[in-house]
């Protein structure tokens, strides 16, 4: 089975990051699992990370294109399974309808299946300008009352650059003190808003805060991703090419159209 795990970083600004991600990937894949990391473009910002892109959605509209494009890509590359490992599940939507491989979100998955097994859920989050999508994606998930809490960390963003050098201390300290906040909102289980604080906890091995289990939506959707391989396999649960929504031209005129409004085909 072949995964396309999509980052919303360019690969080699961040080695220490980029490492991090590889062996998370690597330990939680099942046998015969190829997961393939995918990244930005290298000229799409000049700095080591997308933080001062990711907070304006028409900057969003332009990634989200790029992403979603690439789940058909990845299907005519013959990968089984395509994964954004970014919060705000850019390009997520249009992904689903383009490809028929199974496609999964980081936050969707994580949302949902928190929800499907009766968890409420804090979302620990460091950049306040994602809160506003990543509330409207629940909302729009309709599952605005499996949310305790949306924390929003302060400290976070410092913490969480220190991390990126090796230095931990400050980025325990906060975002512990956010899921104890969490857990007086209600929360049952604390999903980490962003991909970047997830590795971070995934790499010091913290799989719980203030006593409330970590959930991890980046590993979390590969297994997933997995599991719906397996599941279309077997006939047991398959993605429906009826309707509006579902239904795809002939990929000659796939082919055409794509010609005409993108330059080239995919």
């Amino acid at each position: 089975m072949r995964i396309w795990f999509h980052k919303h970083t360019v690969e080699g600004r961040l080695p220490l990051l980029d490492e991090w991600y590889r062996t998370h990937l690597d330990a939680i894949a099942a046998p015969g699992t190829t997961i393939d990391i995918k990244t930005l473009p290298a000229d799409t910002y000049p700095d080591a990370t997308p933080f001062g892109l990711v907070g304006h959605h028409s900057a969003q509209v332009l990634f989200s294109r790029h992403f979603s494009e690439s789940a058909l890509v990845a299907e005519r590359e013959g990968y089984d399974a395509w994964v954004i490992a970014a919060g705000q599940d850019p390009g997520l939507r249009d992904a689903r309808h383009l490809a028929s491989i199974p496609t999964l979100g980081y936050g969707e998955t994580a949302f949902f299946l928190s929800a499907l097994t009766g968890q409420r859920f804090g979302v620990l989050g460091f950049m306040p300008p994602l809160e506003e999508p990543i509330r409207a994606n629940i909302r729009q998930y309709r599952l605005e009352s499996s949310l305790s809490s949306y924390e929003v960390v302060p400290g976070g963003w410092d913490s969480v650059h220190r991390s990126l050098e090796g230095d931990f201390d400050q980025f325990v300290e906060v975002y512990s003190a956010a899921a104890e906040r969490a857990a007086r909102a209600g929360a049952e289980v604390i999903i980490p808003a962003e991909g970047i604080p997830n590795e971070i906890l995934w790499h010091l091995g913290i799989h719980e805060l203030h006593g409330l289990p970590v959930v991890d939506p980046a590993g979390l959707a590969v297994k997933l991703a997995e599991t719906l391989v397996q599941l279309g396999e077997l006939k047991l649960f398959q993605r429906s090419g009826h309707g509006y929504w579902f239904s795809r031209p002939d990929e000659p005129v796939a082919k055409h159209l794509e010609q005409v409004f993108l330059g080239e085909a995919l």
